[in-house]
C-alpha cells in the first residue's frame, strides 16, 4: 500500500461520513467497571489511548470515523427482566459516555442530526440493542427501547429467542414466528431498523418478506467467500436492492478468513467435547486461554476487501456499508487492529480501482440513506 493512497483515503474520509454498524465497547466498559453505567463509563479515561481497547479517542480521531452505532449488548444469559435490566443499563452506558465526553461524542437519532455532528466535529452516536432476547417477548419494551434512543435491534444474538432462529443454534421456527413477524411490523412502524445480523437464512428471508423498510446487517459478510453461519448467503444479498437494505461488511477474523473459521471449528469441536458451549462468549473465552490446540492463523485487509468487492457485486453498491465489531472480539485482522485503521481499508480500495464516489456510499452515504428511508416508514 502506498503512501499516496492512504493520504488520498485519509482526504477522503475527512469530507464524507464513515459510519461504523457496530461497536461493543460498552460492554466492554462494563467489563471493566461492572454493571453501574455511571462506573463503567468512567471505568477507562478514552481521551488517552488504551492498549486494552480497540476504541478510545485517540484512535477513533485517526481512523476518521464520523459516525457510530454503539452496541448495547446483552449476553443470552441474561432472560426476561434480567436482559430488560441489562439493555437498559447498556444503553445508559451510552448516555453517560455522551455526558462525560461532549467535545467528542453526540447523541442523536436522526441522519440529519448525524450530518450536523459530524459538521461540528463531533463522533455522531446512536444506539443498536444486539438480541432480541432483550425485549423479554413484549411489543411494550421494544417500544420503549425505541423512545430512550435505540435505532436497530438485532433480532437474535448467538441462541435463538423464543419468536425468531439464530444463524448459531439449532432451527426451531423455521424463521420468524407469527410474534417474530409482529415484531417486524412494530419495528417498521415505530422506525427502528431491522438488523438481521447473527440470526438464520430463513430468519433473513421471512424478515425481508415482511419488511415494509430497509433492512440492515449490522456486522456480517458473505457465506460465498467464507461459509461461515454468520455471513450472508447470496440470495439475501440479492434481495437487498428490492427491499432497499445495506450489508455492513464485518472484519471479524473468523467471519472473513477461511482458515480462521477452520482453526474456528476445531475449537468448537474441543469444546463440544469438552462439555462446553461454544455458542457463549464467556465460556469460549475462558476455554480459549486453556486450549492446547493449534495457533489461531490471522487474517488480513485482503479478507475483508474480498467481501466487499462480492457484496457490490452481488448487491451493488448502493447496498454496502462496514461493521467492524471493533472490542467485541479479540483479535481484528492485520492492517485493521484497532478503530484508527479505516483509512487503511480506503486505501486498499483506492489502490484496485474504486472510485471516491463509491467509497464514499461504502463509508457511511448508504447508511445515512437507509436511516432516512426506515423514519419515512414510521407512523
Amino acid at each position: 500500500m502506498t503512501n499516496e493512497a492512504l493520504e488520498r483515503a485519509t482526504r477522503l474520509l475527512d469530507g464524507v461520513i464513515l459510519a461504523d454498524g457496530h461497536n461493543d465497547l460498552p460492554w466492554e466498559l462494563r467489563q471493566h467497571g461492572g454493571p453501574n453505567p455511571v462506573e463503567a463509563a468512567a471505568s477507562l479515561d478514552l481521551t488517552v489511548r488504551q492498549p486494552a481497547l480497540h476504541t478510545d479517542f485517540p484512535k477513533l480521531a485517526d481512523g476518521k470515523l464520523g459516525m457510530q452505532f454503539w452496541s448495547v449488548y446483552v449476553p443470552c444469559e441474561f432472560e426476561g427482566d434480567s436482559a430488560v435490566t441489562a439493555v437498559l443499563e447498556q444503553i445508559e452506558v451510552v448516555h453517560q459516555l455522551a455526558e462525560r465526553y461532549p467535545d467528542r461524542l453526540r447523541l442523536v437519532t436522526t441522519a440529519d442530526e448525524a450530518e450536523a455532528a459530524f459538521a461540528d466535529g463531533r463522533i455522531a452516536s446512536l444506539i443498536g440493542a444486539e438480541g432480541g432476547h432483550s425485549i423479554a417477548e413484549s411489543l411494550g419494551v421494544l417500544r420503549i427501547l425505541r423512545r430512550v434512543g435505540v435505532r436497530y435491534m438485532t433480532l437474535t444474538h448467538n441462541f435463538n429467542t423464543t419468536w425468531a432462529d439464530s444463524g448459531t443454534d439449532e432451527p426451531a421456527h423455521g424463521g420468524l414466528t407469527e410474534f417474530g413477524r409482529e415484531v417486524v411490523r412494530e419495528m417498521n412502524k415505530i422506525g427502528m431498523m431491522v438488523d438481521l445480523s447473527h440470526v438464520a437464512p430463513s430468519t433473513m428471508r421471512a424478515a425481508i418478506e415482511v419488511s415494509s423498510a430497509p433492512v440492515i446487517f449490522s456486522h456480517s459478510s458473505c457465506i460465498a467467500v467464507n461459509d461461515h453461519p454468520r455471513n450472508i448467503p447470496d440470495d439475501v444479498l440479492a434481495k437487498l436492492p428490492g427491499n432497499g437494505g445495506v450489508a455492513m461488511i464485518t472484519f471479524v477474523p473468523a467471519f472473513v478468513s477461511p482458515k480462521v473459521a477452520a482453526w474456528d471449528e476445531q475449537l468448537k469441536a474441543a469444546m463440544a467435547e469438552a462439555g462446553r458451549d461454544y455458542r457463549n462468549l464467556t465460556q469460549r473465552g475462558q476455554f480459549v486461554k486453556e486450549w492446547d490446540g493449534p495457533v489461531k492463523p490471522k487474517a488480513g485487509v485482503e479478507d475483508v476487501v474480498a467481501h466487499i468487492e462480492h457484496a457490490r457485486e452481488v448487491a451493488g453498491i448502493d447496498h454496502i456499508g462496514l461493521g467492524g465489531d471493533y472490542d467485541g472480539v479479540g483479535t481484528l485482522p492485520e492492517g485493521l487492529e484497532d478503530t484508527s485503521k479505516y483509512p487503511v481499508l480506503f486505501a486498499a480500495l483506492l489502490e484496485r480501482g474504486w472510485s471516491e464516489d463509491d467509497c464514499a456510499k461504502l463509508a457511511g452515504k448508504n447508511t445515512l440513506r437507509v436511516l432516512r428511508e426506515v423514519d419515512g416508514f414510521a407512523r
